[in-house]
Order: C-alpha cells, then structure tokens, then sequence
C-alpha cells in the first residue's frame, strides 16, 4: 500500500468511527472524578474562545456533542466523550486557557488541572492545541506547549477559524505556528489547518485522531 493508499484507509477508516456511536461521559472539575483510564484518549486544548467546541462539533458530525458559548471559558471541566459502542476510545475537551477576566483562583484551579491531568494519564496519546488564525500563536500558548514538553506529551498545532482571515494572512500565521512547532521537542512539526464552519481539513483532522488512538 503506497503511503497516499493509506492516507486514504486512515481518513476513510476514521469517517466511520466518527460517524458511529457518541455519547458525553462526564465532567471532571478534579481529578478524583475522572473516568477509569481503560481506553486511549485525545485531549483538545485551546485558549478560551479559539472555536474548541465547534471543531470538536464538527470533528463528529453533530451539532451539539459539546456545547458553545459566545462567553469565553465557559468550559471549566475536563468533558469525556465516548467513542463507539462498546466504547474504544475517548476525545477529551480541556479547560479553556487564556482569558484576561477570569479570576487569578479560577485560572490557578484550571492550571493544576490541565497540568495534573497531562502528567498523570497514561491511557493520553496525543494533545491538539488550537491556534485562532485571527491571533496566531500568543505567549500563553507557548506556556502551555511548553507544559506539554515537559509532560512528555506528545501534540499537535491545529490552526482554527482559517475561513476568517484572508489566504495571505492565513499563510503567514501557518509558517510562523510551524516556526513555532520546530522549537518545542513534543510538537509534531506537521500543522493542520482548520475551518469548523466550511468543512476544512476535519477529514484530515479525524485521521490524525484515529491515528493517535491506534498508536
């Protein structure tokens, strides 16, 4: 099988999955109430209002797996949601990062959080985080790509909202995010960009999930 014969197995074997059997799990504010670690997850990070809810929307084919919210860091929990029935693996929507009017004590409880939950899961494969075309990669993501590194988590930049910002715009923030990416020994240095209101590169996003649960 030639390597573009098994692009095309992985996005086609990963439509399947997607389009199969979905369900939220649960909510964990701490630790102690995350589900047993049974099978392989893929956690989604992203800075508050970076558009997580509606790629992971988008990544599965519904309209509301996970909720939106024009209100920044509404998501204060790790949501589970499980995949297939019996279920083989999990996606995981992480805290939003990142926002300027949240309270110190909230951003310090979302910080151990998203840190404790990184270092201690076993059954965690692979981290997207998000990077809003509009902004491009700001400080604090760097602060959490580099909390990644050190957690020895392996992860990948995922470029949202490409279909706001025009072509030019958009080329420019991609070669910077891989700029980015190359100085950080966890990030893959393959970046994938996104539009969850066209369409774009979710295929290509749902083989690298798919990918990563199998790895």
């Amino acid at each position: 099988m030639t390597e573009e014969e098994a692009q095309a197995d992985l996005i086609e074997r990963a439509r399947k999955l997607f389009a199969g059997p979905m369900a939220f799990l649960l909510s964990a504010p701490k630790l102690e109430f995350l589900p047993e670690p049974t099978v392989p997850e893929v956690a989604f990070a992203g800075r508050s209002n970076v558009g997580k809810s509606s790629l992971l929307n988008a990544l599965t084919g519904r309209k509301s797996l996970a909720r939106t919210s024009v209100t920044p860091g509404r998501t204060q929990e790790l949501n589970f949601f499980d995949i297939g029935d019996p279920v083989s693996c999990r996606l995981v929507d992480m805290p939003g990062y990142g926002f300027a009017k949240a309270p110190k004590d909230v951003v310090k409880k979302w910080r151990f959080l998203i840190n404790d939950y990184l270092r201690g899961r076993a059954v965690l494969k692979r981290s997207l985080v998000l990077i809003d075309a509009r902004h491009g990669i700001k400080d604090i993501d760097r602060e959490v790509m580099t909390m990644l590194d050190e957690a020895a988590v392996g992860y990948r930049l995922v470029i949202t909202k490409a279909d706001k910002i025009k072509a030019s715009a958009l080329a420019e923030v991609q070669a910077r995010t891989e700029a980015e990416a190359r100085k950080h020994p966890a990030a893959h240095p393959e970046i994938l960009v996104t539009s969850s209101e066209k369409g774009m590169g979710i295929a290509e996003l749902r083989a690298v999930v798919l990918d990563a649960f199998e790895s």
